[in-house]
């Protein structure tokens, strides 16, 4: 597991590696990203260790996107997206996010997207997930 930016990356990308969208996303931008800006972290990944990454734990990644900062400052939700695609040069794409009817539009979308994700892609609940990381730590 890497410590929270070893690297020259401005932000840490807390993702589930287990989540066929999520793999998508990364996959996208870690293509983009050739200047290596971003550090991906996949948080169902068993070396995932909170204490590296401003004690996040795996239900709160799990629950929402978070990405860290090279300052530290946790970012969360859309914020995400729009730092991580601004720092591949796509940032007009989230541009709109930032208008203040799109943006808390936008925003409710992804907090109602981010309550769902787990049963769109055929996943077991937070709780489930939670529990098999519980037993794996213990085995």
């Amino acid at each position: 597991m890497i410590a929270l930016n070893t690297n020259k990356a401005k932000i840490t990308l807390l993702f589930d590696g287990a989540c066929p969208l999520c793999q998508r996303e990364v996959s996208f931008l870690r293509a983009r990203d050739s200047h290596n800006k971003i550090l991906f972290i996949d948080i169902d990944s068993p070396g995932y260790r909170p204490e590296l990454f401003q004690d996040i734990s795996y239900r709160k990644a799990m629950g929402r996107i978070h990405a860290i900062t090279s300052s530290g400052e946790v970012l969360k939700d859309v914020r995400v997206f729009r730092e991580a695609y601004r720092l591949i040069g796509l940032g007009w794409v989230y541009a709109p996010t930032t208008w203040p009817v799109v943006g808390s539009l936008v925003d409710q979308l992804y907090l109602l997207w981010a309550s769902w994700r787990l049963r769109l892609t055929l996943r077991p609940s937070l709780d489930q997930l939670c529990k098999l990381k519980e037993k794996d730590k213990k085995n």
